[in-house]
């Protein structure tokens, strides 16, 4: 029985499947599966960028290393900048980057890094011998911090060359600034001895035992001690500009004029090498090439007074005092040059370097008759510094020459008149 016009009618025919659609199905739910599986997962995310492979950290070490060797000091501390980046919990990384850094006279990065070595390792001697070697150089430097920071590495460990060799460096640069103990210079003499027979093959050792040997002025020595730190090394300017200065202190002008060249051609953007160029042709007495290596030397930054009182000196000593007066009064007050570097002045001091602008800049002054400001700087001299007697003697030089001034000016009549 069934029901007339009923859905339930139970004896309806069913339809026969499509065999060609259901193939259809079946390569599309196959072809879902796939992309699916398979492209979609090695697909990167729309809108993201492409990762680029990453470089192993030890071929930028290798890279700096090569650099270092052939002396591209720039290129090498790019090079440990780039494995910092890749790999910053290595400290050994940082140490690297700051011993080159302190070579290149980048002292604040140098002492950075050396901290930054510090927060991944404590424990690491040659990290606090480098931070003890950055404070004592750093402006202000900060000799009781570097010594702790020596102390500290030497603690950790007692045979640390290098911790000894830095550590008789600081002590020897404090000795010639002219501060701490009277005994200062023994000490750094032991310990340099002491790194040298801890390891007597190392830059570091060879370069410090020259440094000590030029401040007891047995310039031989110490020159053969740099040329034993150049043969390891000879591509860091730093010992081609001392192994110069021992050759300028016995007057071996050529000799050292080369090694100035020498480390200029390494770090050009380093002003001393000019610098003391300049200096030993004034020893020649070829005034105009002295100008032209202390104009270089200031070009290379503008903000040093003392290469501004450099210039000026050159120029005094070719009496272009119009010329000298605006350098040697930078060196000595300070202000802004015309392209608006700021340069802080120097004050006096019994160190020979001041004293020759502060005499060079009163002279000029008083040639120049501009006798107020002469006499203002001669007062100076002999109040603040009343020992230097060829100071105080060119002090009272300013002061006659100020006085001729005044006695050859003729009176106007109307002065005279109404006197």
């Amino acid at each position: 029985m069934y029901l007339r016009g009923s859905k339930l009618n139970m004896n309806r025919r069913r339809r026969r499947s499509n065999p060609f659609f259901i193939g259809i199905l079946v390569v599309l739910i196959a072809a879902f599966v796939y992309v699916d599986r398979v492209i979609v997962p090695a697909t990167p995310p729309l809108f993201v960028p492409t990762p680029t492979p990453t470089r192993n950290p030890e071929s930028f070490v290798a890279d700096a290393e090569t650099f270092f060797t052939e002396g591209k000091i720039v290129q090498a501390m790019e090079s440990y900048r780039e494995a910092v980046l890749v790999d910053p919990r290595n400290p050994a990384n940082y140490v690297a980057l700051a011993r080159l850094q302190m070579f290149s006279g980048q002292y604040q990065a140098a002492l950075d890094n050396a901290e930054n070595a510090l927060l991944l390792n404590p424990n690491n001697p040659l990290a606090h011998a480098m931070r003890g070697w950055a404070l004592g150089y750093t402006t202000p430097p900060d000799y009781l911090q570097a010594e702790s920071s020596f102390k500290e590495a030497l603690a950790i460990d007692g045979n640390h060359a290098i911790a000894h060799a830095l550590y008789a460096e600081v002590m020897a640069l404090q000795y010639e600034r002219g501060t701490g103990t009277l005994d200062l210079l023994d000490q750094a003499i032991e310990e340099s001895r002491l790194a040298r027979d801890l390891d007597p093959s190392l830059l570091e050792v060879h370069r410090v035992r020259g440094y000590i040997y030029s401040l007891t002025s047995e310039y031989a020595e110490a020159i053969s001690e740099l040329e034993a730190a150049i043969a390891i090394n000879p591509n860091i300017a730093d010992l081609h500009v001392q192994l110069g200065l021992n050759y300028l202190a016995l007057e071996q002008l050529d000799s050292a004029i080369n090694e100035f060249i020498r480390a200029n051609s390494l770090n050009p953007q380093d002003p001393m090498p000019n610098y003391y160029i300049s200096r030993a042709y004034a020893r020649y007495g070829e005034f105009p090439r002295a100008i032209q290596y202390a104009e270089a030397a200031l070009a290379a930054d503008p903000s040093r007074a003392d290469l501004h009182g450099n210039l000026g000196s050159q120029y005094y000593k070719t009496e272009e005092y119009s010329k000298a007066i605006p350098s040697l009064q930078l060196a000595i007050q300070g202000g802004t040059t015309p392209d608006g570097v700021v340069v802080e002045g120097i004050p006096l001091s019994n160190d020979r370097l001041t004293l020759e602008f502060y005499n060079r800049y009163g002279l000029a002054l008083a040639r120049s008759n501009r006798c107020s400001e002469a006499v203002a700087i001669a007062t100076a001299i002999i109040q603040g510094v009343p020992d230097e007697e060829d100071s105080v003697f060119n002090a009272n030089e300013m002061i006659r020459i100020c006085q001729e001034n005044l006695e050859s000016t003729p009176v106007p009549e109307e002065t005279q008149t109404e006197s």
